[in-house]
């Protein structure tokens, strides 16, 4: 899977951009897995989950906006596969 490994290479906010603005992406087959401060713990969300990219955060359709530093997304699935992994 060429894809996949090209993924893996590029920095997060571009793969965002790329997952949302690609019509031959669907939304709905990823999933991102970032850093909970609280929770001590790695917790994933839907990718259409994903309101809008504003500076250095995600920002999430939530109730209430939820902003969550791009710096926190750990790893990134699409059909249950990594696609895409923090390497530092």
């Amino acid at each position: 899977m060429k894809i996949i490994n090209k993924l893996i290479m590029i920095p997060i906010r571009e793969l965002i951009n790329k997952i949302k603005w690609d019509n031959r992406e669907k939304e709905d087959a990823y999933s991102i897995g970032y850093f909970d401060r609280l929770k001590k713990k790695i917790l994933f969300i839907r990718f259409n989950e994903i309101k809008n990219i504003d500076g250095g955060f995600m920002v999430l359709n939530r109730e209430k906006e939820t902003y969550i530093p791009l710096h926190r997304i750990r790893v990134v699935r699409k059909n249950g596969r990594v696609v895409w992994r923090r390497t530092n």
